[in-house]
């Protein structure tokens, strides 16, 4: 029995009445493309369920048709759904993915040593929140390697990041105009190895919109919650313990707002009637025990970060057209984060 075809690239540009050179180009994320003729070119694709053939592209181009996600993690929410993000992108336009979970200091400078011999094993890189030095980057670079960067910025290489400094603000400034002048921060980890930018920079914007407001930092409210529920189950424990608690808390991602609220169950508490809570991310649970939250879009960002690097590959390296709309599409998504409130009132 034969097996059944799926589509090919032909009937691609015969529904989108295009040439197969166009729907190749726009799938690739190559420059000459009108934008409206790429996006009917990847509905159509993605409605047909297309997938380029990473064989034939890699005797057409010498290719290896491989990208390569550096994470410090693939668990949790957000890393999560910014790596499927990248790999929808990714694989419609006909390239594998693997990961390399770096964990450590010491795993990023074997990571950054071996960059060398990368270079003849994949068409590129995304590295997410690892703060890659200027050195490194520059090695990188000297070395021809392909990278986007995401979480954290390098002058080498384009970037795709979160505004964590308004994240931060926007959550503060919602509680503040409920009436709470008394917030809480349950924060990431502290001095953490890798040197994650965002708790600093939420933090940053916590206190930001509290100085706006004219409340004097008390650093007795800050408790770290590790990223994590029971983190920040733990995070609420201690803030409710002390002699003054808050009436709200901010917490900067919503696992630890999770945990915040079995903090708060276990003392017969809850949300917003006793303590209001915001939390960060807009996860799916979310709707469903009333967290108000900043919504976030990381799989949107993980898309955009897989599409500028096709279009470094593309460009050999260099930045062009396609790049800077990329980048545009970036900070759009910067420009939709906002407070999702659902229960969260004056405690």
């Amino acid at each position: 029995m034969s097996r059944s075809r799926g589509p090919s690239i032909e009937d691609v540009a015969r529904e989108a009445q295009v040439s197969v050179a166009t729907v190749s180009r726009a799938l690739r994320g190559l420059p000459n493309v009108a934008e409206t003729t790429r996006l009917r070119v990847e509905e159509i694709a993605q409605q047909m369920n297309y997938r380029a053939d990473p064989s034939a592209a890699r005797l057409a181009t010498g290719q290896t048709k491989l990208v390569q996600l550096v994470t410090p993690t693939a668990d949790g929410w957000y890393f999560s759904r910014f790596i499927a993000g990248a790999i929808a992108v990714l694989i419609a336009n006909g390239y594998e993915t693997i990961s390399h979970p770096v964990a450590n200091p010491e795993e990023r400078e074997a990571f950054i040593s071996d960059l060398v011999r990368l270079e003849k094993r994949v068409d590129g890189l995304i590295v997410v929140d690892l703060n890659i030095s200027e050195d490194a980057a520059l090695e990188m670079h000297n070395a021809g390697i392909h990278a986007v960067t995401a979480g954290f910025t390098t002058q080498k290489f384009p970037s795709v990041i979160i505004d964590d400094y308004h994240v931060g603000f926007l959550a503060t400034d919602h509680l503040l105009k409920l009436g709470h002048t008394r917030i809480g921060l349950i924060s990431g980890q502290p001095n953490h190895p890798l040197a994650f930018s965002v708790p600093g920079l939420r933090l940053a914007g916590y206190t930001g919109a509290l100085a706006a407001a004219g409340i004097s930092i008390d650093t007795t409210l800050e408790q770290s919650g590790m990223f994590t529920a029971e983190g920040g189950r733990r995070a609420m424990e201690r803030l409710l313990d002390l002699a003054d608690p808050p009436t709200a808390v901010f917490a900067m991602s919503d696992e630890m707002a999770f945990g915040a609220w079995g903090a708060l169950q276990d003392r017969n508490l809850s949300w917003p009637d006793d303590i209001a809570i915001v939390g960060v991310d807009d996860h799916e649970l979310a709707p469903l025990v009333g967290l108000t939250s900043v919504r976030l879009d990381p799989r949107g960002l993980g898309g955009i970060a897989a599409k500028q690097l096709l279009a470094l590959i593309a460009n050999d390296g260099e930045h062009g057209p396609s790049s800077e709309a990329i980048q545009d599409a970036a900070e759009a998504v910067n420009s939709r984060i906002e407070v999702v409130a659902r229960t969260s009132t004056i405690g």
